[in-house]
């Protein structure tokens, strides 16, 4: 096991966070669940982070749940189930941390994301892949359910019958795949993949942070919003964002023909 499971990088306001458990192909265990938690809720809390990467070490993004840690926990008799409720709670606070937080949360896919990798990716705001990753959901070929969160994300982008397609007959996906079915936003070649999804990511966190965390918070509202509530939740989500520093730079830049200089705030 690596000593540090989390790996932890700073480029100006962006956060990279790596799942660095190689070996295993970053398969999930209780330690580095904890250890990407606590990253991110400081990444949270920390207002000069303006936009976090999560990626994988090695071949990998994540190969999903550490089953032979499962069938270890079975062989010396005890419960799986306690055992998986025990590691579902730091994963599920990981995955909501991402999606409640203001600053955009980038994936980038390097390799497999299977199983609860799948589950990360989905949960990610906007997610990059190398030409050669796959996606596949994984959980029911091993007789499991769903995790992660992904009962949720996934129906929400790819629709309720191909989502439970996808968990009852474990399609592995091509990055282009993932991208036809809005899973991807962008496939880079995999000799340029990191240096892509790292510009990527400084371009975002570069960015307006307070009014991407307003998109963010509509996107997440508007499946459940009628279209009114919706409005209005636009109405106080722009006025909020026209008393921000970055609204003023932004009309400023526009008004002088030049690039803004956002700082987030």
């Amino acid at each position: 096991m690596a000593e540090n499971t989390v790996l932890t990088e700073r480029e100006g306001g962006l956060a990279v966070l790596t799942l660095n458990r190689p070996d295993s192909y970053n398969a999930i265990d209780g330690a580095m669940m904890q250890a990407l938690l606590d990253a991110l809720i400081e990444c949270d809390e920390d207002a000069s982070v303006r936009a976090v990467l999560l990626t994988g070490a090695g071949k990998a993004f994540c190969a999903g749940g550490d089953l032979k840690a499962m069938q270890a926990e079975d062989a010396a008799g005890r419960s799986v189930g306690a055992f998986l409720k025990r590691l579902t709670v730091p994963v599920h606070g990981a995955m909501a941390t991402m999606a409640r937080m203001e600053k955009p949360v980038i994936g980038a896919v390097n390799g497999v994301a299977g199983g609860a990798g799948f589950s990360f990716a989905l949960a990610c705001d906007l997610v990059l892949a190398a030409e050669s990753a796959v996606f596949t959901m994984a959980y029911t070929k091993a007789g499991l359910a769903p995790d992660g969160g992904s009962s949720f994300f996934l129906p929400r982008v790819v629709g309720p019958k191909r989502a439970y397609d996808l968990m009852v007959n474990n399609a592995v996906l091509t990055a282009q795949e993932a991208r036809d079915l809005g899973i991807v936003n962008a496939v880079y070649r995999d000799a340029s993949f990191m240096a892509e999804a790292r510009s990527y990511a400084e371009r975002i966190a570069a960015g307006p942070t307070r009014a991407f965390g307003a998109a963010k918070r509509l996107v997440a509202l508007s499946p459940e919003s009628s279209l009114e509530t919706q409005m209005e939740h636009e109405r106080r989500a722009i006025a909020e964002c026209a008393g921000t520093e970055d609204f003023k730079e932004g009309v400023a830049a526009f008004v002088e023909k030049r690039p803004p200089g956002f700082k987030g705030r």
